[in-house]
């Protein structure tokens, strides 16, 4: 499992104050699917701006993303993703693949490189090759992985996913791991909080859930 550095470093704003872009997210595949996972809180430096913070994205029934960042970053990728994933279904009358969804975002994230777009992303989606599940860091590097966890709680996350993913486990038992992994990451890390929200992704069907955390 591969790991990218958090986005959790300060940065200056104009008026001389810091904020840091936070958030836990993890990703993993499973038997018949894929399972993201985001917790909530959006905050700015020391101030809490939102407890409904929307970090996971469902960009059409078979592929999804969740984001570490800031959250206008993370509105602009799912919104260009969506439209070029529809584009390509129109063109091709077929679902876009999850290697070329996330290849393209790739594209996008390194022609961005001089202004870079201030997220780390997890696609993961399923296509007639089976699920897959891809890691980006702002400037577009790509790596395929079985599960992972990004953002200011990724330490804790891991943890969490090393010690009980199992290769080839079911979607419902994934479900319960992602939403675990990311509790345990709210209870250590001041800038994660507020519930979880998850989006699974199946050959059958997709939907997304909240768990409150409490």
């Amino acid at each position: 499992m591969r790991r990218f550095p958090q986005l959790n470093r300060h940065e200056e704003t104009p008026f001389g104050e810091y904020f840091t872009p936070g958030a836990t997210v993890v990703g993993l595949v499973c038997k018949n699917g894929v399972v993201l996972a985001s917790e909530k809180r959006v905050t700015y430096g020391f101030y809490l701006m939102s407890k409904a913070g929307k970090k996971l994205f469902k960009i059409n029934d078979r592929l999804g993303i969740a984001c570490a960042g800031i959250v206008a970053d993370m509105q602009a990728i799912a919104r260009i993703l969506a439209a070029e994933a529809r584009l390509y279904e129109l063109e091709n009358n077929r679902i876009m693949p999850v290697k070329a969804a996330a290849k393209l975002l790739s594209v996008i994230l390194f022609n961005q490189r001089i202004m870079p777009l201030i997220t780390e992303t997890i696609v993961g989606g399923i296509d007639e090759t089976g699920p897959h599940l891809f890691i980006l860091d702002p400037l577009g590097s790509l790596i395929e992985d079985k599960y992972a966890a990004v953002g200011s709680g990724a330490q804790i996350a891991i943890g969490v996913l090393e010690s009980m993913y199992k290769d080839g486990m079911e979607a419902e038992s994934g479900e319960k791991l992602a939403v675990e992994a990311v509790r345990r990451a709210i209870s250590r890390d001041a800038i994660s909080g507020d519930g979880v929200d998850i989006l699974v992704i199946s050959k059958d069907k997709s939907y997304e859930k909240f768990y409150p955390v409490g």
